[in-house]
């Protein structure tokens, strides 16, 4: 579980850092201001997440089970927030339309929102560690 976790970290950091070198030099000349601000957004939360996640993977502080559940809100979250927004931003590029699908964006940040929660109760709810 650890390894997992740790090594799916590892590789969301990379990819959030590889994506956020594009936007900065590539996708700056063909995407609209607010456009480049919204794909940062993405950027920006996978990597937090990805930084949650070693973390998570890292502590002690709660079971494997629910650090399981942790890990798999976290994936499907960054996967339909910053996912998503890739998509939105560069659709005029990709030729990639999910506009009908949209509203799994906020879908993401709601799975996100709640794999916190579950560390959250996780840490409070821990006894003798």
């Amino acid at each position: 579980m650890k390894k997992k976790i740790l090594t799916t970290a590892l590789i969301l950091g990379v990819i959030s850092i590889i994506l956020g070198a594009f936007g900065a030099h590539a996708l700056k000349k063909v995407l609209t201001p607010e456009s480049l601000v919204s794909f940062e957004t993405g950027v920006r939360y996978q990597m937090y997440h990805a930084l949650f996640l070693l973390f998570v993977g890292m502590t002690d502080f709660i079971s494997d089970k629910k650090k399981n559940i942790i890990f798999i809100l976290t994936l499907l979250g960054i996967l339909f927030f910053s996912g998503s927004i890739y998509l939105l931003t560069t659709r005029n590029v990709t030729s990639i339309d999910i506009s009908s699908i949209g509203f799994i964006t906020p879908i993401g940040g709601m799975l996100l929102i709640v794999a916190w929660v579950v560390l959250l109760f996780g840490v409070l709810t821990n006894r003798g560690k």
